[in-house]
């Protein structure tokens, strides 16, 4: 297949022509044409249209896109053209993956197969023997011809009770199922994350991503020194070079956090070094050289960590964001009257000392709030763990109905992970969304790792189910996803025991001393044919299951 149209361009940058979609290398600007397929992911870098994602998230409104937005392999462009940028391509691209993980779940084995598996590991001695019982007793009971009588059971029993019903009980299920749930933007690794969310009553959720958009915005800078005039040598940076130097730092950064301090970079047309000696601390910040400064940037735990002080006042120039009013700007107070608003602040220091803040404003996604009520309304616990400061993580949670008792701040990995086995320890099943490096340890404790699609490889990798498009909705769908389809084990299994024990007494010849009725070896096989088909037909259910 053709990959769109490939911008070879010229040194004019006009030449294009269409290459095959093998040729495709991360890096190459393609031209989606009105109609044609998406051919590989990446962002848009120019033209706006409108993609039906559809084959993702279930969801038949076409999205709309425009420069810096994601689109997909797969998907279908809708009007419009659109340039866009090759990021992964062939059996990296995230529909190679779900193609992969899909194959992988379907060929896996959920816990409650090993039920049927003792089962038949009983149920096939069990019918060896009632065949011999079968046939000795017409042989000796029975009338003539004895030895008729006595094979026609013997066999009858033998094919009726053929247990593909039972071998075929779980893993029809588990193949519809996971299919269903690729429809419907849910990815699931494996048959056991189907079992175990049906049984899940506590969901810790990150916040950044995963609660929010994921996609924030700078919304104010404060230095510690005098932007008049003063300058660095007075101990104060100007906001353009401390934005300059923190954005530095961020360049090879996946956070979303990192993002707001690049767009607000690249918005003012700040030339980025290249930093050095980078550190990156999951859940506090990074730290690192930028052209022979020390830059820190994060949490106040992260600054504390390396010896400087959180708490500074200003000189007694002007200071971002007060016109010179207050030269006596104390940071600390006003980063907390920042995380009231419910915004989140990084700290920067620069050669050991305090040099401002960042605020950074991620809204909540508009489908949080009713995800959040679905949860609770179905008997879930959400629990809000967040890296971010206790003040800002009360204040989102405020606007969600979280309780203050189940909000966790200030939290990096490992305090995640601590509290998702304290609350397995209180004898709870505990779920964990998150979409980001440090969310890792705690995806990987939990009873079911639930992972955004839109957040970093690590996430994905550590989760049992990703949500593909990071819609805490796709949650609720995954949710009753696992209850239909262990509905439908249980459907399955049921059927599979009570029709071999029907089936296994008519073909012994139950009926004969009362009606005068065999059951012959044929309409067994016809019986133990229909019981399989039975099963699969009742599997093929869930491809139509409400979620």
């Amino acid at each position: 297949e053709a990959a769109g149209v490939a911008d070879a361009a010229d040194a004019a940058g006009t030449a294009e022509i269409d290459v095959p979609l093998a040729a495709v290398q991360p890096g190459d600007r393609l031209r989606v044409r009105p109609g044609d397929k998406v051919p590989v992911d990446g962002t848009i870098a120019a033209g706006r249209s409108a993609v039906d994602e559809s084959m993702l998230t279930g969801e038949p409104i076409p999205v709309a896109k425009a420069p810096g937005d994601r689109v997909t392999a797969g998907t279908v462009n809708g009007n419009g053209s659109f340039v866009m940028v090759a990021e992964r391509v062939g059996s990296d691209t995230l529909l190679a993956q779900i193609v992969r993980l899909v194959g992988e779940a379907q060929r896996s084995r959920a816990p409650i197969q090993r039920l049927a598996d003792r089962v038949a590991a009983w149920f096939v001695p069990a019918v060896m023997a009632t065949a011999v019982a079968a046939a000795a007793a017409w042989w000796f009971l029975g009338p003539e011809p004895r030895l008729a009588h006595a094979l026609l059971a013997a066999v009858s029993v033998l094919i009726i009770a053929c247990p593909c019903a039972l071998g075929l009980a779980t893993p029809m299920s588990i193949m519809v199922a996971t299919g269903r749930g690729a429809h419907a933007g849910v990815l699931i690794r494996n048959a056991e994350a189907l079992e175990v969310f049906e049984r899940v009553d506590v969901v810790v959720v990150d916040k950044t991503g995963t609660l929010t958009a994921g996609r924030p915005r700078l919304t104010a800078i404060e230095t510690a020194g005098d932007v008049a005039g003063a300058g660095a040598a007075a101990g104060g940076w100007p906001q353009p070079e401390l934005l300059r130097l923190a954005a530095s730092l961020e360049r090879a950064s996946e956070h979303p956090l990192a993002a707001a301090l690049l767009a607000a970079a690249a918005e003012r047309s700040l030339t980025l070094a290249e930093p050095t000696e980078l550190a990156v601390e999951p859940g506090g910040g990074v730290r690192g050289v930028v052209e022979g400064h020390a830059v820190a940037l994060g949490t106040a735990e992260l600054l504390a960590g390396l010896g400087i002080a959180t708490r500074t006042r200003a000189g007694d120039g002007a200071t971002a964001g007060d016109g010179g009013r207050n030269g006596d700007l104390d940071l600390q107070g006003r980063a907390e009257a920042l995380r009231r608003d419910g915004q989140t602040v990084l700290l920067a220091a620069i050669d050991g000392r305090l040099a401002g803040l960042f605020a950074v404003a991620d809204p909540i996604k508009p489908s949080t709030p009713e995800a959040l009520r679905e949860l609770r309304s179905e008997g879930l616990r959400a629990v809000l763990a967040t890296g971010d400061n206790r003040t800002t993580a009360a204040a989102v949670a405020a606007r969600l109905g979280i309780a203050a008792a189940d909000v966790v701040a200030a939290a990096p990995p490992a305090a995640k992970r601590d509290l998702v086995a304290r609350l397995q320890a209180q004898g709870h099943v505990v779920a964990m969304a998150g979409d980001g490096i440090n969310d890792a340890p705690a995806l990987a404790q939990a009873d079911l790792g639930i992972a955004m699609g839109t957040g970093t490889g690590v996430a994905i990798e550590s989760a049992a189910i990703t949500l593909l498009q990071g819609d805490l909705r796709a949650m609720l769908r995954a949710r009753r996803l696992s209850q239909a389809t262990m509905r439908n084990i249980r459907q399955n299994l049921v059927f599979a025991f009570a029709y071999n024990a029907l089936g296994v007494p008519l073909a012994a010849g139950a009926l004969y001393p009362v009606f005068g009725i065999l059951l012959s070896p044929m309409i067994a096989s016809a019986a133990m044919s229909l019981s399989s088909v039975s099963v699969i037909a009742n599997a093929l259910r869930l491809r139509h299951a409400h979620l």
